[in-house]
């Protein structure tokens, strides 16, 4: 019997001596690995809807879209389609057509594990095709002998431009909040700038789809956008976050 304790202390030691044979890190690091979503969002614009539905000047629908590339980046556009009916002083005109935006968001907020919110600067290059009707116009005349009321009658006949074309900038800050499982709401105001354009001589563009209204004397507009979208995972891709301890304890040493 004491030969059999003599023989399990003897092969306890030799295991304890093995296991203590084995290098000390003293440089160990704290690895956290997690997994990310990465996918597609889509959405629509909830602010051109009540417009539409408020304004009978105005149909508008707009589709929203982007994709995660990076961690911080993603890829994203917007389709859409508007028409808009504006009365000035001496005339009244409709403006219809399409646009498109494509470009990048940058995220800068810093989120909680498994948190997907986005505050983001981003730039879009947009193009647009539309046409102008003149409905009616009239005509300025000092001499308001014949018309007290208001000048005189040009023209009820609606008159038709087509072929017109814009391009412009766009920078965009905006944000997107998760309210429900992979259900964002999100809202953006853009700042454009107007690079190249394609008028008639004798009507100017002074609305653009997507741009929206555009003035003498100034190439900028500003815009804005209300959506709710849903973000479909595709894929899931690793993250490797480490903390070094030996950094860790020099700063609480520090302190």
């Amino acid at each position: 019997m004491s030969r059999f304790f003599i023989n399990l202390y003897f092969s306890f030691f030799l295991c304890f001596a093995f296991s203590q044979s084995k290098p000390i890190d003293l440089n160990a690091k704290d690895t956290i690995v997690y997994k990310q979503s990465y996918g597609i969002s889509l959405g629509i614009d909830l602010s051109r809807i009540i417009t539409s539905s408020l304004d009978d000047n105005y149909k508008g629908f707009e589709i929203v879209a982007d994709y995660r590339l990076k961690p911080n980046l993603y890829i994203a556009a917007e389709l859409g389609n508007e028409e808009k009916t504006r009365q000035e002083d001496l005339y009244n005109f409709t403006t219809s057509g399409s646009y498109l935006k494509v470009g990048v968001n940058k995220n800068n907020y810093a989120n909680w594990y498994g948190e997907h919110n986005l505050i983001y600067l981003g730039g879009r290059l947009a193009f647009s095709k539309f046409e102008n009707t003149l409905n009616n116009y009239q005509y300025f005349d000092t001499n308001r002998y014949w018309s007290e009321e208001g000048f005189a009658s040009g023209s009820d006949i609606p008159e038709k431009f087509s072929g017109l074309s814009a391009t412009w900038l766009e920078a965009v800050f905006g944000t997107k909040v998760e309210l429900f499982s992979n259900v964002y709401v999100g809202a953006s105001i853009r700042l454009g700038l107007i690079i190249s354009q394609k008028e008639d001589e004798r009507f100017p563009n002074l609305w653009i789809p997507g741009f929206n209204k555009v003035t003498y004397d100034s190439n900028f507009g500003v815009g804005y956008n209300y959506s709710i979208s849903y973000f479909l995972p595709l894929y899931k891709k690793k993250n490797k976050v480490e903390n070094k301890i030996e950094q860790s304890k020099k700063e609480t040493e520090e302190l």
